[in-house]
C-alpha cells in the first residue's frame, strides 16, 4: 500500500467512532465478566484474556491497514490453508475434553475450525463476485460453493463439534441463497433437509444425542446432561430486573454454574446485572450486527458486499445460538459468545472480522 493510501486510512479511522464505541463497551463488559467468573481475582486466566483483547485489537488494525484487494486475490489460498489445517487436526490434533479440535504450536494452540468460518466466507465471496449474474440462476453453478461448505462441515463434525459445524453450514448456505439461488429450489432443499434430519440421529455421538434429549426434556437428567441448562436458567432468573450486583452472583460464586467464563459467560453477567444488563449486551451485539450489514449495503464491489453480509451472518449465528443455548431454547453446543467468552481463537476470528469490515468500508471511499 502506498504512503498516500496509508495516510488516508489513518484519517478515515475517524469514521469508525460507532464501531469503536460498541467494541469498547463489549470489551469492558467482557473484562467484568471474566473478573466475576473468578470472584474478582485478577487470575492468570483473566490476564490472558486481557492479552488476547490487546492482541485482537492489534490484529484488527493490521487487517484494516492491509490492502483490501489481498483478501479477494488470495481468498482461495486462505481457504486451502485452513482446510489443510482441519485435515491436520484430524490426524495430529490435540484432544481436550473428549474433542480433537486444536493444533499444538508449542507457544499456543490453534483451532482451525474458527478460522475456517472466515475462510469459507472469503472463498464464497470471491466465487460469487466473479460469477456473471445470468449464470446465478443455473443450479450447477452453485455445486462448487456447496462443496466448499460441506467438506469443512463434515471434518468439523468428526472432531466432534456440532455447534461450529452448524454455523459453517448455516453461513455457507445463507451466502449461496443471497447470491440469487432460485427460491423455489432453495425452499425445496430446506424441506428435504428437514425431512432427512431424523436419519442424522444415527450419526451423532452419544453425548450429542443426550444433549438433544435433554433440550426436549430438561428434567430427564438434572444432575447429568441437564445440569448446565438448569443451573443457567436458575442463575438468569435469579438476576431479576437489576441483578444481584457485581461479584454477588450466588450461582457462579458457589460454582453451581459450569463453564461460567466461556460458553456461559452471558449467564454470569445476567445473574449479576439482571434483565437490564442482559438487554444492554443483546443491544450492543444487535448494533454490531446491523453495522456489519449496513457496511454490506453501502459497499460497491460484489466481493465486499458478500463479505460484509457473510460476516454479519456469522456474528448473528454465534450470538443467537449462544444466548438461546444458555436460556434453554436450543441444545447445549460449544459456541462461545463473541468477544465476551474466554478463548483466543474465537477472539482473533471476530477481531479479524471487524478489521475486514473496516477495510471494506474504507475501500469504498478511499
Amino acid at each position: 500500500m502506498s504512503m498516500d493510501k496509508l495516510k488516508n486510512r489513518f484519517l478515515f479511522l475517524n469514521e469508525f467512532k460507532i464501531l469503536f464505541l460498541i467494541i469498547a463497551l463489549i470489551f469492558t463488559i467482557s473484562i467484568l465478566g471474566q473478573l466475576s467468573a473468578f470472584n474478582g481475582v485478577f487470575s492468570e486466566l483473566v490476564q490472558r484474556h486481557l492479552l488476547r483483547i490487546v492482541a485482537g485489537i492489534l490484529v484488527m488494525g493490521l487487517v484494516y491497514f492491509y490492502d483490501f484487494k489481498i483478501w479477494n486475490n488470495f481468498a482461495y489460498v486462505f481457504y486451502a490453508f485452513t482446510f489443510i489445517s482441519l485435515i491436520i487436526v484430524e490426524l495430529l490434533g490435540v484432544v481436550r475434553l473428549g474433542a480433537q479440535r486444536w493444533i499444538d504450536l508449542y507457544f499456543f494452540t490453534f483451532q482451525p475450525s474458527e478460522l475456517m468460518k472466515l475462510s469459507l466466507i472469503l472463498a464464497l465471496s470471491r466465487y460469487y463476485s466473479i460469477l456473471p449474474l445470468y449464470e446465478v440462476r443455473l443450479v450447477k453453478n452453485h455445486l462448487l460453493p456447496l462443496m466448499l461448505t460441506l467438506l469443512p462441515t463434515i471434518l468439523v463434525l468428526k472432531q466432534p463439534d456440532l455447534g461450529t459445524a452448524g454455523v459453517l453450514f448455516f453461513v455457507g448456505c445463507s451466502i449461496i441463497f443471497l447470491s440469487g439461488f432460485p427460491l423455489k429450489i432453495f425452499l425445496l432443499s430446506v424441506m428435504t433437509g428437514l425431512l432427512l434430519c431424523p436419519f442424522g440421529w444415527y450419526f451423532l455421538h452419544d453425548y450429542q444425542k443426550n444433549r438433544i434429549l435433554t433440550f426436549i426434556d430438561p428434567d430427564r437428567d438434572p444432575l447429568g446432561t441437564g445440569y448446565h441448562v438448569l443451573q443457567s436458567k436458575i442463575a438468569i432468573g435469579s438476576g431479576h430486573m437489576l441483578g444481584k450486583g457485581f461479584l454477588q452472583g450466588s450461582q457462579s460464586k458457589l460454582n453451581f454454574l459450569p463453564e461460567k467464563n466461556t460458553d456461559f459467560i452471558f449467564t454470569t453477567l445476567a445473574e449479576e446485572f439482571g434483565f437490564l444488563g442482559a438487554t444492554i449486551i443483546i443491544l450492543l451485539f444487535l448494533g454490531l450486527i446491523l453495522y456489519f450489514l449496513w457496511c454490506g449495503s453501502v459497499t460497491k464491489t460484489p466481493f465486499a458486499k458478500f463479505l460484509c453480509y457473510g460476516l454479519g451472518l456469522l456474528l448473528f449465528s454465534h450470538v443467537f445460538i449462544n444466548i438461546a443455548m444458555v436460556m434453554g431454547m436450543l441444545p447445549v453446543v460449544g459456541i462461545p459468545l463473541p468477544m465476551l467468552s474466554y478463548g483466543g481463537s474465537s477472539m482473533i476470528t471476530f477481531m479479524i472480522s471487524c478489521g475486514l469490515i473496516m477495510s471494506a468500508l474504507a475501500n469504498r471511499k478511499i
